[in-house]
């Protein structure tokens, strides 16, 4: 894909980048081969491979999903400025 003048200078006054008009035909040729690479990575034939999230193998550790009430609510609600019935209590900010 090849990126013109007019395209580059769109692109740059949309991510609010002051670029010179001498200063746009490179930037018009540096888009066009950053499209290009990016052109050359979908060619990448990627059947089979499995998602990475780090590049050595790692396995995240788990813990049992259970639901609790976290048992210090009073330690918690003690230094809230206002409490009520066991819940913070804010101003209200609707009228």
């Amino acid at each position: 894909m090849s990126i013109d003048k007019a395209t580059a200078a769109r692109v740059a006054h949309l991510a609010r980048i002051r670029v010179k008009d001498e200063d746009l035909e490179t930037l018009a040729t540096q888009l066009s081969g950053i499209l290009g690479w990016v052109e050359q990575l979908g060619e990448v034939d990627v059947e089979g491979v499995e998602p990475m999230t780090s590049v050595t193998p790692m396995a995240l550790r788990r813990r049992e999903d259970a639901v609790t009430d976290g048992g210090i609510r009073e330690r918690v609600l003690a230094n809230a400025p206002a409490t009520r019935e066991g819940f913070f209590a804010v101003p209200k900010v609707v009228e």
